[in-house]
């Protein structure tokens, strides 16, 4: 396809994120010749992970229900490259054939580092950034007279990136770390 054709096909907009600004045509890696029109956020993005705004990749709700195989493929990649939650449920939802999905999947995104560092609650639930729990037992605060009571919800939890026994976050008006094996997901 000439650029001419995506301009027309995408009504001059960006085919993930809708913008209408420096856009230009995006070849899609490992992916026989397919094509989107993609603005300049979204292509340095899909093509530094280190640089990746979640936030921004929120437009993948819309766009990823695209009948054109392109846009398919780099909304199933970068929803599985957001190190997040909420991408997850897209992926449930998103509609993707057999064969595209294979082709999807030559980028080698959505496999799993088994050097990954995964942080599981009591049960066993594996714990995300931002998550909330709620602690199973009564807990000391280091380096305070506070006792952290069994049943206190926790907030927007942090993972420790180095040891997936420990998480923080507020109990009260206090920071602190918590050890997973203290609390559940709720």
């Amino acid at each position: 396809m000439t650029e001419k054709e995506f301009k027309q096909r995408s009504n001059s907009q960006c085919e993930l994120c809708t913008n209408t600004e420096n856009l230009s045509v995006y070849t899609v890696p490992n992916a026989k010749e397919m094509g989107l029109y993609a603005c300049g956020t979204c292509i340095e993005q899909m093509e530094g992970s280190e640089k990746i705004e979640p936030n921004h990749w929120r437009c993948l709700n819309d766009s990823m229900w695209s009948e054109h195989d392109a846009v398919k493929i780099m909304a199933w990649r970068m929803l599985n490259r957001i190190n997040e939650s909420w991408p997850e449920d897209l992926l449930g939802m998103l509609y993707i054939e057999d064969d595209i999905l294979e082709i999807a999947k030559a980028a080698g995104d959505g496999e799993v580092d088994e050097n990954q560092i995964i942080h599981r609650d009591v049960n066993g639930v594996v714990l995300d950034n931002g998550d909330s729990v709620v602690l199973v037992k009564d807990l000391k605060v280091k380096g305070s007279s506070m006792v952290a009571k069994q049943g206190t919800a926790v907030r927007n939890i942090r993972l420790d990136r180095e040891n997936s026994d420990y998480i923080e976050g507020k109990v009260g008006p206090t920071l602190t770390v918590i050890i997973t094996k203290y609390v559940k997901k709720i």
